[in-house]
């Protein structure tokens, strides 16, 4: 198991790693609507964005890319938003990955948290 880290996404807050490398595979952790300046915009198409910027900034720290990605969940904090979400998402997961979306209440100031599972095949 080896963590993976780069300065091009939002240093994480807490006891774990932006990703880590094990098996073949790169578990990437869930990554906020925040840039690495600490800023957010208050759309759920701006904070969906800027978390597969992150997502995709730390997948080209391992040489990978989004179309590597094989499963993804979506935590988001009002199902409401889901279309919204899925029209930005679509954009960048043209590879069509397996995944979840899950409606959650403890985001607290962000809309929308995505991590991912990408494969090094």
């Amino acid at each position: 198991m080896k963590p993976v880290y780069t300065e091009k996404a939002p240093k994480p807050v807490g006891p774990y790693s932006q990703a880590v490398k094990s098996n073949g595979f790169l578990f990437v952790s869930g990554q906020l609507g925040v840039d690495v300046k600490g800023i957010t915009t208050d759309t759920i198409e701006g904070q969906t964005e800027q978390c597969i910027l992150n997502i995709r900034n730390i997948l080209e720290q391992e040489g990978l890319s989004l179309e590597k990605v094989v499963k993804a969940t979506v935590y988001l904090a009002d199902m409401n938003d889901f279309q919204k979400m899925n029209s930005v998402y679509e954009k960048y997961f043209t590879g069509k990955p397996a995944r979840a979306a899950v409606g959650v209440s403890l985001l607290k100031n962000f809309k929308v948290e995505i991590e991912v599972v990408a494969t090094y095949q």
